[in-house]
């Protein structure tokens, strides 16, 4: 059999695993595998899946896919670039303008837009202020919407006739949701709605006129980048392309923190894939090891012994890993099904991304697992036909290993993209392994002295684990890792989603409050202590814009599309304050105090905006404030919490710095529902405060967490299947030798009660240290986790001290029925075989 072609050894491979099918090994290998691929698919489409539609309802606050907006209005070449690829398009132009009446003036935001708007979500309106909305195409030639509260203003009802410039307009209907409204809710003011084809017969529109255009696009992912990657070049300085992500800061941070819990949950089912792979490939080598021997004595060379079971590994490798896609694809549709009704119903498809990953991730953990002993298969000596103590020479496992871990270290990073999360899991399970492990050999050896006080079914059960501590601590780790996992996926489900939702509480502010003049800020203030419980603190404002830092203009500081160079584009709300704001926290520097030697006042900067700026404590600031030019010096930098409703600012001052400008005032307040007419009549008491509602945002904010909540229930579901994965195969590990135990016990006259009681003892025993060492490892992992991956506050977690217990009922309860063959084998018939 020497030189055997590769078609030869390829033919003998599959008939040896068409032969093979009926061995239990390879049942379990197979449905390891089908698992592990079956969890990494589903998990991946779900969560791709699911982000995609998450994402696509946070589109509705663009209004479109993709929008590229602007001072000026779109050059040709930039509209033609988009038809080119196919995309659909709407034109928006928004502006200020006073709409007067006999009762009196009210400045508004109007918006004119084509019949193609929006492109995302939908309009609403109602027939009558405060009259149930329906969802509908916007207003006619001619016509307009307005909201509530300017009919309220103005005394205006549906059929009036208002003016915007030399255009009068009817009003038909009362304009109630605008999707993109909530996309940049500072700059709001009550607003009107009219078609884009009476926009120049208004005249408002003229050269030097403060306006806003907006290019509106739609289409796939594929045909958005390519028109980013044509247009993004030729953009102006006052031009921006967004998206549902960069163009809203809360949506934008619900999404990333979902995608992390997501991922979280698909990198504990990926780890516990790998260890099922493992225990079941080591069961595979080693009862080939006399077949191997048996081939090497009929001419077959190491190399070609090598390859017959690798390609054996292969071919099983590849069936089910195509098997297993094909079950999480289907299974990803079960679980769209279940979430009908909470999603919209053009969940966008997956791709073929995940599936790929998910057989990746079967075949590289099936190949970094399995080789140690598979490469054990190439060595064993031809000798071991005779003598069955004939081992092979054990190859480098730390080297194998190690490259198998790399190999799995790098599928989860190309899983989550996010290495902090990937090195937080990675790093915590491997140290808690370590550390446990051995403190569990140690375990193991002290209790040698308590077998001799002990009863016969703890003597044979502990027996067991002590003959093999070295095989009973990975038992135990492999254990540990399925309830590891477990609560991890639990605290994940119970703690971190909590904590987020604690952060977004029901009375979260839903409104703001702009433009309170310095003369009503105290009655306003009253006035609002009055409608809401806890309003928010009022905050002065004035425009500024930083022109430079240390002597130089920033223009040249910084680089292009990046936060730093949006904020020097535009004016900045400035603000002074003697305390740090409520939802800040100090991240350099210290806040200021009377021993503040500097000639210079100080100023506390955002901490991201600094890090896009490259400002460092010390730096000088310049800016240009109501035509004069102000200096500070950046004495501390503060991490914003951004989604928490309340007024924040890039830029603080220290108190005394602005305070001789004209400014106004800034809140935030939660007002409970059906309390429109408070709102109304607050805003009739203050006629130049504008009142903005951000009810919508807060409602997109909490159904994403709801998903969010659901998504990781189903998702523990394969993380249970992966564990029980684990779980079967660690028990068919060892089955061949229980099976030998209980035959020679019973021979011996031992009866079927006492092994079961040692069964129990054993497993039970296993179940507790796996349990103690999974709750040990999910706090040093959920600390990593909330520190660097989603920077929260620890807490230790009494109730994982209920693992042992759980441990020892599960594995307990799973070890006797896993290893009953071993009970009811005939004792006759396994010493013959022996």
């Amino acid at each position: 059999m020497n030189g055997l072609p590769l078609s030869r050894l390829c033919l003998l491979a599959a008939r040896q695993l068409i032969r093979d099918t009926r061995a239990g090994e390879m049942r379990v290998l197979f449905f390891a595998l089908l698992v592990a691929v079956a969890a990494s698919t589903a998990i991946g489409y779900f969560s791709a899946r699911l982000n995609g539609a998450m994402l696509m309802r946070a589109t509705e606050f663009l209004g479109a896919d993709l929008l590229l907006s602007g001072s000026s209005l779109a050059r040709p070449e930039q509209i033609e670039a988009g038809q080119r690829l196919g995309l659909d398009h709407a034109q928006v132009v928004e502006f200020s303008s006073v709409i007067a009446t006999d009762e009196g003036i009210q400045l508004s935001s109007v918006k004119a837009a084509d019949d193609a708007y929006p492109l995302r979500g939908q309009l609403k309106s109602a027939p009558e202020p405060y009259q149930p909305e329906e969802p509908g195409e916007g207003p006619r030639p001619g016509e307009a919407w307005a909201e509530a509260r300017l009919f309220a203003a103005l005394n205006l009802k549906v059929g009036d006739t208002i003016e915007i410039g030399e255009k009068p307009l009817r009003l038909s209907r009362v304009l109630t949701y605008e999707p993109d409204r909530a996309g940049d809710f500072y700059s709001l003011t009550p607003r009107v709605l009219m078609h884009l084809d009476d926009l120049a017969a208004t005249g408002v529109v003229q050269p030097g006129s403060r306006v806003r255009y907006k290019e509106l696009w739609r289409g796939t992912p594929e045909a958005l980048a390519a028109y980013r990657e044509a247009v993004k070049p030729g953009l102006a300085a006052n031009q921006r392309l967004e998206d549902a992500r960069d163009g809203n800061r809360q949506i934008g941070g619900a999404l990333g923190r979902a995608e992390r819990y997501l991922n979280l949950a698909s990198l504990a089912a990926v780890l516990l894939a790998g260890v099922a792979v493992a225990l079941s490939a080591s069961r595979f080598a080693s009862r080939r090891f006399d077949a191997s021997a048996l081939l090497r004595c009929l001419g077959l060379s190491r190399r070609e012994a090598l390859g017959l079971y690798g390609l054996q590994l292969a071919l099983i490798g590849l069936i089910a890993s195509a098997c297993g896609a094909l079950l999480g694809w289907l299974a990803q549709y079960g679980l769209f099904y279940l979430l009908r009704d909470l999603l919209p119903a053009d969940v966008p498809a997956g791709g073929l991304l995940p599936a790929v990953v998910g057989i990746a991730t079967g075949l590289v953990a099936l190949g970094g697992f399995a080789l140690p002993p598979l490469a054990a298969l190439g060595r064993v000596p031809p000798l071991r036909v005779l003598r069955r103590d004939v081992l092979p020479v054990p190859p480098s496992t730390w080297l194998v290993y190690g490259t198998a871990l790399l190999a799995l270290g790098l599928i989860m990073w190309r899983l989550s993209l996010d290495l902090p999360l990937t090195f937080a899991l990675l790093g915590g399970g491997l140290v808690a392994t370590l550390i446990l492990g051995g403190g569990l050999l140690f375990g193991l050896q002290s209790l040698r002295r308590l077998l001799k006080r002990a009863a016969l079914p703890w003597r044979l059960g502990l027996g067991q684990l002590l003959r093999h501590p070295l095989a009973a601590a990975g038992q135990s780790l492999a254990f540990g890792l399925i309830l590891l996992a477990m609560s991890l996926i639990v605290l994940l489900r119970s703690e971190l989603l909590d904590t987020w939702q604690d952060q977004l509480p029901e009375n979260a502010p839903n409104h703001f409050a702009l433009n309170v003049l310095p003369a009503d800020k105290d009655a306003f203030a009253a006035r609002l202590s009055e409608m809401s419980p806890h309003p928010a603190p009022l905050y002065p404002v004035v425009p500024g814009r930083l022109i430079a830092i240390n002597g130089e203009p920033v223009k040249d500081l910084v680089s292009k599309d990046s936060r730093g160079e949006r904020a020097i584009r535009r004016d900045l709300s400035l603000t002074w304050a003697a305390e740090l704001p409520g939802d800040n926290r100090l991240s350099a520097g210290s806040w200021w105090n009377t021993a503040h030697a500097s000639e210079l006042p100080g100023v506390s900067v955002e901490s991201e905006l600094a890090e896009s700026l490259k400002l460092e404590l010390g730096d000088r600031l310049s800016f240009s404030v109501g035509g004069l030019t102000r200096d500070a010096q950046v004495t501390s930098l503060r991490d914003v919490e951004w989604d928490s409703f309340q007024p924040n600012f890039y830029m603080v001052f220290e108190p005394g710095t602005l305070q001789d400008l004209p400014a106004t005032y800034l809140t935030s307040f939660y007002l409970p529902p059906r309390h429109e007419r408070e709102l109304v009549e607050l805003a009739r008491a203050f006629p130049a405060v504008t009142l903005l509602q951000v009810d919508a945002l807060l409602a997109q904010l909490r159904s994403i967490l709801t998903q969010v909540t659901l998504a990781i229930e189903y998702v523990l579901l394969f993380v249970l299947a992966a564990g029980l994965a684990v779980l079967f195969a660690g028990l068919q590990a060892t089955l061949d030798e229980r099976i030998r135990q209980g035959a020679l016990l019973r021979a011996l006259g031992a009866e079927r009660a006492l092994l079961v009681k040692a069964r129990r003892a054993e497993f039970a025993l296993l179940g507790a240290a796996s349990g103690l060492l999974a709750a040990l490892g999910c706090e040093l992992i959920s600390a990593l986790l909330y520190r660097y991956a989603f920077d929260l506050n620890w807490q230790p977690h009494p109730w994982l001290l209920l693992l042992p217990l759980v441990g020892a009922l599960l594995i307990g309860g799973a070890g006797v029925l896993g290893t009953r063959r071993a009970l009811n084998a005939s004792p006759l018939t396994v010493l013959r075989e022996g």
